[in-house]
């Protein structure tokens, strides 16, 4: 072997054996990424807490955006996932920037932070900087944005937990003040020790023992969750912003109710579904519930125990009215009957040459006899009136059960490409050893890519009591099709399924990282053929493949929140996987050629067709702001220090705030004189005393207050 050919080996050797941490090793919450940074929550003084008191302060229904160059690729990609869960959940819609006069700019800051609720300052930025790029994080940024505050700023908080002022970091302690309900509005909802707007346990701690404690015990590592909105955090939004439905979510029944959902037995059919809590040959329970509510756990079942061969059943929802022309069909199939029995998916459409409908198959559904119920993604593609039918078919063998439904949801989102079902998953964690990975099946993506995702139960060495994922390439041993390499712009997300039976009150865990055909590792590209880069496997079923190096992280979820909600049910978990193209989000985001007319009913400045601030710089961690049409710039403060001047480029000090107000006292009228030391004072004043969140700040003139 030459030494050429020996230290490209080396190089291989040690490239697949590597796992990259995207988040270096750290649980990080927002608190720990702002840590230290000037940056944070850019707010008015007349703004409340908890959610901003004032009509004017509220974005239209529809939110304009705009991505600046400087971000990410995979962080535009979550941006994007986070916009799906709000249309999913609430009212709120986001689409690019199309001239509006105010819109929100996301850019690469130096760190997460965002200001609360709409300035009117025409371009509004959002900053999700490195390490920022979770979905929670993202939609914590944007709940600030739609105008809402940390859930430990509400005037209530002391009813519910105990911040301990002596385990404060030193400067830190403004960041647990409350605010006055005369000037905050909690929206009449509980206190939620579950918002994803709540601090954690261990927020700007000194030492190793929490800050904040529920006075509820149970709630000790409830508070902090960054997985998803919590059922309180939508209502809010809802409350606040006059929902009356979600953008995209059509349906939803676990068949609790006896009116099941408003679906009707189909006409045409020779048998019906029936809503049982228990079937002859299975199953046993329902899914919902896995029969530990009395009184509750339905399903519909189809006996194909009696009848003849191709006899059929059809169970159809109520109508429905798409909006976007593409939908997700979600549901839960146990067949305890026959192995020819079968489920097949159509859709009855809507229109006035036919208004009894007309039905179209979009798909039959495999499922062999198997004491499991069984989670199915079926794509459609309607835009006009419809009703999704299951049909049920009985097939030509034996039969002493039947076919079973539950959990149904409809939503016009694109379904995830591929299911990984761990079975026994309780015991898997808690037996599997440290540092000791399994893997998904290799799931191949719509573009010919094939990809993995690596799960270690117990966490990674150093990590006891956390589950560590990573996703890898993967190339077939013996694979012949022409795909590029290095990889370029594929997003892979791996999601643990919250298995909840209604889709907006899900939780999900997920993480995404990206393929940036650029990354190199020891002079290789990371995201190269796995063939190149990668270790070879060979499976117990004989099965070969090269596996590449990983990237994901080794705090994906810990082990408590893995055991909480409906992660883990009837001992199982079930990860959603999915590879999509994100190669259109390198390129610059079009600038609209002019502005529009305001859409809301505050009366502000219309900005000019170019955006003001493209012009300005403002120097350290300054943010320029358009102000009655000009462009100006809002200057960083710390706890002692302030920068000032027209770009930011002057910093002052408390004491040559001393010296300022001493010259002033012999030089300014004394009217003048009483708003001079107020202002001076206030700024320090309002930062120490009234407080506020981690991410907080407060603008006044020329100066923006910024904290953690």
């Amino acid at each position: 072997m030459s030494p050429i050919q020996s230290c490209h080996l080396l190089y291989v050797l040690y490239i697949y054996s590597t796992e990259y941490d995207v988040d270096g090793g750290r649980d990080l919450d927002i608190f720990d990424i702002n840590e230290g940074l000037s940056v944070g929550m850019l707010l008015n003084l007349k703004q409340g807490r908890n959610s901003i008191i004032g009509d004017q302060y509220r974005w239209p229904k529809t939110v304009p955006y705009y991505f600046e160059d400087d971000l990410e690729i995979n962080a535009k990609g979550v941006i994007l996932k986070a916009f799906e869960q709000y249309r999913l959940k609430t009212c709120i819609d986001f689409n690019p920037w199309e001239g509006e006069q105010n819109y929100i700019s996301i850019f690469k800051g130096s760190g997460c932070f965002s200001s609360v609720g709409n300035r009117h300052v025409g371009k509004q930025r959002l900053s999700i900087g490195t390490n920022c790029d979770r979905i929670a994080t993202i939609e914590h940024e944007f709940l600030h944005a739609l105008g809402f505050w940390h859930e430990q700023s509400r005037a209530d908080r002391d009813d519910y937990v105990t911040i301990m002022w002596d385990r404060i970091s030193e400067g830190k302690e403004h960041n647990f003040n409350t605010y006055n309900d005369t000037t905050s509005s909690s929206l009449g909802v509980p206190y939620d020790y579950g918002s994803m707007m709540h601090y954690s346990k261990t927020a700007f701690r000194n030492g190793t023992e929490p800050t904040i404690v529920t006075k509820i015990p149970a709630f000790a590592d409830v508070i902090g969750q960054r997985m998803e909105f919590s059922d309180n955090d939508l209502l809010k939004l809802r409350r606040l912003y006059n929902c009356t439905r979600s953008s995209t979510f059509l349906d939803t029944c676990d068949f609790e109710r006896e009116n099941i959902c408003g679906m009707i037995q189909g006409p045409g059919d020779q048998a019906d579904w029936i809503r049982v809590t228990q079937a002859p040959g299975g199953p046993n329970t329902d899914y919902s519930n896995m029969g530990k509510c009395t009184g509750s756990g339905y399903f519909m079942h189809l006996s194909t125990a009696t009848g003849k061969p191709a006899d059929t059943a059809r169970l159809e929802s109520r109508l429905l009215y798409p909006k976007r022309g593409y939908q997700c069909l979600q549901f839960f199939l146990y067949n305890g009957g026959g192995a020819n029995d079968q489920l097949v998916i159509l859709v009855r459409e809507y229109d006035e040459s036919h208004p009894n409908g007309t039905l179209r198959v979009i798909q039959p559904i495999v499922a062999p006899p198997e004491d499991l119920w069984h989670l199915h993604h079926v794509s459609l593609n309607v835009a006009k009136k419809f009703r999704v039918v299951f049909e049920g078919i009985k097939g030509d063998a034996p039969s002493t059960g039947g076919l079973s439904l539950d959990d149904i949801n409809l939503s016009e989102t694109t379904c995830p490409d591929h299911v990984w079902r761990v079975n026994n998953f309780s015991h898997i964690m808690e037996t599997t050893p440290n540092n000791k990975p399994i893997y998904s099946p290799p799931f191949k993506s719509t573009e010919g890519y094939t990809f993995q995702m690596g799960l270690y139960p117990s966490g990674k060495e150093g990590y006891p009591g956390e589950l560590s994922a990573y996703a890898h390439l993967v190339t077939m041993t013996g694979d012949t099709e022409v795909r590029k390499w290095p990889c370029p712009w594929k997003q892979m997300t791996m999601m643990l399924f919250d298995q909840n039976p209604d889709i907006m009150r899900r939780m999900n865990n997920q993480r995404s990282v990206t393929t940036d055909p650029t990354k190199k590792l020891n002079e290789l590209f990371f995201w190269d053929d796995p063939r190149n880069v990668g270790v070879e496997v060979s499976e117990a079923d004989g099965t070969k493949y090269f596996r590449g190096p990983g990237a994901g992280t080794t705090v994906y979820l810990t082990h408590g929140r893995a055991k909480s909600r409906d992660f883990i049910k009837g001992g199982d978990a079930i990860f959603l996987l999915t590879m999509e193209d994100v190669s259109h989000l390198t390129v610059t985001q079009t600038i609209p050629s002019s502005t529009l007319p305001p859409v809301t009913t505050v009366t502000t400045a219309i900005l000019p067709p170019t955006d003001p601030c493209s012009k300005v710089t403002c120097g350290n961690e300054g943010v320029c702001v358009v102000d009655a049409g000009n462009a100006v710039c809002r200057c960083a403060v710390g706890d002692d220090w302030w920068h000032y001047g027209e770009n930011c480029q002057y910093q002052g000090s408390t004491q040559d705030t001393m010296t300022t107000a001493l010259i002033a006292s012999f030089s300014v009228l004394g009217g003048m004189l009483v708003v001079t030391a107020v202002s001076v004072v206030c700024v320090k004043r309002k930062n120490k005393n009234s407080g506020g969140g981690g991410d907080r700040g407060i603008t006044m003139s020329n100066v923006t207050v910024t904290g953690m």
